[in-house]
């Protein structure tokens, strides 16, 4: 998307190279513990893709809700949660998010509105209509935004949940962040019909495609397109976007030609973005700063996390729901 340098917002755009900065900085951080085997499952990068994450959410409100995938480090740091908690959440020690409990793929903060990332893929979508049932029905002004990976849109709750906002007229943008992969599978390869905005489309969800890696359009079109859903109007939003590592920090990817691969870095959208700030007049040492600091704040995250105490064994069955007798004929 061309946009006239002078007429850009500099401060609005440098916070969204910061937010981006901090993100991939967060993620590089979490790779590094995987050689310390400070965490011992799976990392799920969202390197290239940080643009979606920060121009997204940089237009919702701190009481707006989120719903994320197993790559969700990002849009969990955009809405608002403080990195030192999640990095503290991936190690499994006490300050976590959620005490440590949840680790990766399970980052929940409800204080900045963020109900949880999801390692069963589309899961989220269901949790994220009855989120936003909840909104309309209690008569709130919140707007849910529900993230999720072009491979959700093969399973059975993006119908069910797309429907449902639909039928409801539910206050609810649902993002399809498109890379392209369901995990190491091209989703093309396994996807039927046009794909995800026209699957949208034909019940009756408008649908907008947009390249998930160019700030400026995320932010105007996001910003119109959550305005409209807050008005109890779902919308769907389709970002087209490329994962620069593997489908998780110790994938190869060696499935994707590193032609390909050096292609998209051409398209980093940090790069991008500083680029639109050099010509409206940014300077690059500036820009530099800004980089700079957003590594020696993870890199100090890093550390603290790392330096934290796991917590006490007498909290490894609380937060656990025990209803009911499990003794069979009980029920």
């Amino acid at each position: 998307m061309s946009y006239p340098a002078n007429r850009l917002d500099t401060e609005r755009y440098e916070g969204f190279f910061r937010q981006m900065c901090r993100i991939r900085a967060f993620e590089e951080a979490a790779i590094r513990s995987l050689d310390e085997k400070l965490v011992l499952g799976a990392i799920h990068p969202s390197i290239g893709q940080e643009a979606i994450a920060a121009g997204i959410c940089g237009n919702l409100a701190s009481d707006d809700i989120i719903l994320s995938t197993h790559r969700g480090h990002g849009h969990t740091m955009a809405k608002g949660a403080d990195p030192l908690a999640m990095m503290r959440e991936l190690f499994g020690r006490a300050g976590g998010n959620c005490q440590g409990k949840g680790g990766s793929m399970h980052i929940a903060d409800f204080g900045v509105g963020m109900l949880g990332a999801n390692g069963v893929v589309a899961a989220n979508i269901n949790i994220a209509a009855g989120a936003a049932h909840a909104i309309k029905l209690k008569g709130e002004s919140k707007v849910v935004v529900c993230f999720f990976g072009d491979g959700a849109i093969n399973r059975g709750p993006f119908l069910e949940g797309l429907n449902w906002a639909g039928v409801f007229e539910l206050p609810i943008l649902f993002v399809c962040e498109d890379n392209g992969f369901a995990a190491t599978t091209r989703t093309a390869a396994m996807s039927a019909g046009a794909g995800p905005a026209a699957r949208a489309e034909a019940i009756g969800i408008p649908a907008e495609q947009l390249d998930g890696n160019d700030i400026v359009e995320l932010d105007q079109v996001s910003a119109r397109l959550i305005a409209e859903a807050r008005g109890g109007k779902p919308r769907m939003l389709v970002a087209s976007t490329y994962r620069l590592t593997g489908h998780t920090a110790t994938d190869p990817a060696a499935y994707r030609p590193s032609e390909e691969v050096e292609e998209r870095w051409q398209l980093d959208p940090i790069a991008r973005c500083r680029q639109l700030l050099e010509a409206a007049g940014v300077g690059a040492a500036t820009l530099e700063d800004i980089a700079a600091q957003a590594k020696s704040e993870m890199d100090g995250v890093y550390e603290q996390a790392k330096n934290s105490d796991w917590p006490d064994d007498a909290l490894a069955h609380a937060d656990v729901q025990d209803v009911g007798d499990p003794r069979q004929g009980a029920f």
